[in-house]
């Protein structure tokens, strides 16, 4: 004896919904660019480093790179090309590198990067936060604070 089952609605509708979960797991996580982080994607190379006072601002020589990556990592490294420079919070030696989780708030304009790993051990488990403006190729980072006195200014590579 053979027992017929009949597909209802109800059975069709789960055999869906699992089908759709067991295929969600890849597509689940977003992208930077879906959390509104595309813009700041890729490398780029700093043209200037400005420092000093709000509206007085000097150009100090530097050069360097950031990376923003899609997996939502930061990387920076940066040197003074003044071989006398003073160390900074940022920089030994003149050299400043790091890395780290970076989150952004794309909306506010800012990211915060949690510094994971750095040339200079006091910054390791900061959370920094830089206000950037993207317009084309052109990024533009600076401090929330104004009386910290820069502006890093990068070209996409």
């Amino acid at each position: 004896m053979t027992i017929k089952r009949r597909i209802t609605p109800l059975v069709l509708v789960a055999a869906l919904a699992l089908a759709l979960l067991a295929i969600a797991p890849p597509f689940a996580q977003q992208s930077m660019a879906d959390r509104g982080t595309g813009p700041l994607i890729g490398a780029w190379q700093m043209t200037s480093l400005e420092v000093g006072t709000e509206g007085n601002l000097q150009p100090v020589p530097y050069s360097g790179q950031v990376v923003f990556t899609k997996s939502g990592t930061m990387s920076v490294q940066a040197r003074n090309l003044n071989p006398d420079a003073p160390d900074t919070p940022y920089t030994l030696n003149g050299y400043e590198a790091f890395y780290g989780h970076v989150d952004v708030d794309r909306a506010a304009g800012t990211f915060v990067v949690t510094v994971d790993s750095s040339l200079v051990p006091a910054l390791v488990g900061q959370r920094l936060t830089r206000v950037f403006e993207v317009k084309g190729d052109t990024l533009v980072l600076t401090p929330p604070d104004p009386s910290e006195g820069w502006r890093a200014t990068y070209k996409r590579s």
